[in-house]
């Protein structure tokens, strides 16, 4: 029996962009959980059970963890909907070393239903030993809850009896905290795993990074394009040393994306690809071409004064349906990144140094 279900539309608007039938993502992501945790000592992780009754997963505050963790929890955020893997460049002057790649052909339940950070979690001082807590939770349980608006827009709710969250944050979670989840997801506290990956460390980094596909599915509704056009998604971008500070890691984990993202997206009509080609890419933003921690600083790190647009990938690929022809917009900007995240070369015997500034991309076709 299908343990998702289906808000209607009344208005003649239409149908909702996630099918009736589409498949619970929290059942979806349970067996990659266990995984997860069965594999917690090889993955230098940690779990623990909350004496409230939750499992609690650190995967980089006491533990370091390491970047296949930071895949399976991506894997997990995506509610099992996405294929995702880490590969060395093989270019002779890559954009970047390390890459990492993501496909989904359910995008947006993937994508918005699933892996987008959403929730909103707070809890005050009294409620924390004395220190405030705040992290936007991400992954499966968000659709087990459903308290952000965006779900009545997708028509999509999720019923499962069990459920998982993934949180950007540096410390745990508190129990007022863990009520709240359990209490909006209807679950018995057993039954809830929370992971925790700050931004700084090697798994917050690489599922960070992983949202590739994530954020031009966020633009796309942003700019009002119906989701129910979106077909299939792939992206690409490069996976950047974790920064030493929080701040630091998220302008290296927002420059990958906004500087080095490609992605690739198939929709049904030619309009819609042609939009997406010319509105969607970075470039469109007015705080573009600047690092995102020089902007973010620049706004007194109040994200909600940055533009919107700067969201997004720094390069789209649409392909239509309907004409068969693939529109390009926005370009990387490897030399942004290597100036930002390469120190000096080192020269191996006659070899000629290559300087920070090596352009990124060789041809416009270049993975």
């Amino acid at each position: 029996m299908n343990s998702s279900t289906h808000t209607a539309d009344h208005n003649g608007n239409a149908p909702p962009p996630i099918a009736r039938d589409a498949p619970s993502v929290n059942a979806l992501a349970a067996p990659l959980v266990a995984q997860l945790l069965a594999d917690a000592a090889r993955l230098r992780i940690a779990s623990s059970r909350h004496a409230f009754g939750p499992t609690i997963v650190d995967a980089g505050i006491a533990s370091p963890g390491c970047i296949e963790a930071g895949v399976m929890i991506a894997r997990i955020c995506m509610g099992g909907l996405g294929r995702i893997e880490t590969r060395i460049s093989a270019e002779q002057t890559p954009l970047w070393p390390a890459m990492i790649d993501v496909h989904t052909a359910s995008p947006v339940l993937a994508a918005l239903g699933s892996q987008y950070a959403g929730w909103s979690l707070s809890a005050s001082k009294e409620q924390n030993n004395g220190k405030k807590f705040f992290s936007l939770g991400s992954g499966p349980a968000r659709a087990l809850a459903g308290k952000e608006t965006l779900f009545d827009e997708l028509g999509y709710r999720d019923r499962h009896d069990a459920g998982v969250l993934v949180m950007e944050v540096g410390q745990l979670p508190p129990q007022a905290v863990l009520e709240k989840i359990v209490g909006d997801c209807g679950l018995a506290p057993e039954k809830l795993t929370v992971i925790v990956t700050p931004t700084q460390s090697v798994a917050g980094t690489v599922q960070i990074v992983a949202r590739v596909v994530e954020v031009a599915l966020h633009k796309t509704h942003v700019l009002g394009v119906p989701l129910g056009e979106i077909v299939e998604a792939s992206g690409t971008a490069p996976l950047p040393p974790p920064a030493p500070d929080g701040l630091a890691a998220m302008g290296r984990t927002n420059d990958a994306i906004l500087y080095g993202g490609r992605v690739h997206l198939t929709v049904t009509r030619d309009a819609v690809a042609r939009r997406l080609a010319a509105e969607l890419p970075s470039s469109n933003s007015r705080d573009h071409g600047r690092p995102f921690a020089e902007i973010f600083a620049s706004f007194n790190h109040d994200f909600y004064q940055i533009d919107p647009s700067l969201f997004a990938p720094a390069e789209v690929w649409v392909s239509s349906l309907e004409s068969g022809t693939t529109y390009r917009g926005g370009r990387l900007d490897g030399a942004l990144l290597h100036a930002l995240w390469q120190g000096d070369a080192v020269v191996v015997g006659d070899e000629p140094a290559a300087g920070p500034g090596t352009p990124g991309v060789t041809s416009p076709g270049a993975p």
